[in-house]
């Protein structure tokens, strides 16, 4: 037997009834010799870590944009501590920590600079953009295109998906246009993270949960240290279940996924910490999330990436040539200026902003 073939059989003896076995996979797309070292997932956690868009996951936003400061989370930090999180839930239910670490390290590869406020920038450009490509006829529609394209308030949806992108990241537009070849259960995981998501695995719903309980408490401690906060400030009605500081909140949630989930074949969180959570979380919508103090510079963040997004569809000649190859191949222009506005960081959003719009001293 391979060291692969002895860890596939440690996984059938040793994994709960429940978890996802390497050897199960559904596979990847473009069938590849297996690793005589590593199971199917270890290979997928490998090739995420080792790719281009993971590294610039440190200049990304998480919640501040640029703040000065060495201890704020940037994308890439939050990326870590959810695939702890997940790991160590994981671990405690007996899943296949390697498929769970693979989708925690991957589901947020598709986020663009400057956090959700670049996400709902491209989402405006593409609005704009279909105000002026759709006639009078088609704006009215029928009645399934005006579900596909607004909420029932009238509302429009968002029309650029940081999720959707980690998927087109990991198919399409790592190794220059190769992909990550990742497997079926690693993608279903990326795509379904968020809320409105339903992974086809367990280990896709722990990492949906553990995305919550990092980026609720890292952003309140991040908030606490910028002054936005205070400690005393948390609903009591939330701090006295989940805890009074963030090791202890990070704590009692995932200690409360393990016990109501362990045995059961689900993912799952009592009904009182669950309500605890969400109710946290909204609180940090309206005081942080919408906080004038912490997200004043995201209306300029937004201004930027929709004039990159206007400058670079109007002039698609000057998209690296890479790029201009997937139009070439009949890709969308629109979609192919979202994909490289989407993996810029932050740094290099405002540097490329300033090469094309702030004139340039003279140089004698």
């Amino acid at each position: 037997m391979t060291i692969r073939e002895k860890q596939e059989e440690w996984e059938r003896k040793y994994l709960s009834e429940f978890a996802s076995l390497s050897c199960d996979s559904k596979g990847r797309d473009i069938e590849e010799p297996q690793c005589d070292l590593r199971p199917i997932y270890q290979r997928d956690r490998d090739r995420i870590i080792h790719s281009k868009s993971f590294r610039r996951l440190k200049d990304k936003t998480q919640v501040f944009l640029s703040p000065e400061g060495d201890h704020y989370r940037t994308r890439l930090t939050h990326t870590l501590e959810v695939a702890q999180n997940a790991r160590t839930i994981s671990r405690a239910l007996r899943m296949n920590e390697d498929l769970t670490e693979a989708i925690a390290l991957g589901h947020d590869l598709g986020h663009t600079p400057f956090g959700h406020a670049g996400e709902r920038a491209l989402s405006a450009a593409l609005w704009d953009l279909l105000e002026v490509q759709l006639t009078d006829a088609d704006k009215q529609g029928t009645q399934e295109y005006r579900d596909c394209l607004f909420y029932p308030d009238g509302r429009p949806r968002m029309l650029f998906h940081h999720n959707e992108q980690s998927i087109r990241v990991v198919e399409k537009l790592e190794k220059k246009g190769k992909g990550l070849n990742l497997t079926w259960e690693v993608r279903d995981g990326i795509l379904n993270h968020r809320s409105a998501g339903e992974p086809a695995t367990l280990e896709g719903k722990v990492v949906r949960f553990a995305d919550k309980i990092a980026y609720i408490n890292h952003d309140i401690d991040d908030a606490i240290r910028a002054g936005i906060i205070s400690e005393s400030q948390l609903p009591e009605e939330c701090t006295d279940v989940l805890g009074h500081s963030t090791r202890d909140r990070i704590n009692s949630m995932i200690h409360d996924i393990v016990i109501n989930s362990e045995g059961k074949g689900t993912i799952c969180m009592s009904e009182r910490t669950g309500l605890a959570m969400k109710a946290l979380r909204d609180f940090m919508f309206h005081q942080v999330y919408f906080n004038p103090k912490a997200k004043g510079e995201e209306v300029r963040a937004e201004s930027m990436i929709r004039q990159l997004f206007t400058y670079y569809y109007e002039h698609a000649d000057e998209l690296p040539e890479e790029y201009g190859r997937m139009i070439e191949q009949g890709e969308k222009t629109e979609t192919v200026v979202c994909d490289y506005i989407a993996g810029m960081t932050d740094t290099y959003a405002v540097h490329t902003f300033q090469n094309i719009f702030v004139p340039k001293a003279w140089q004698g």
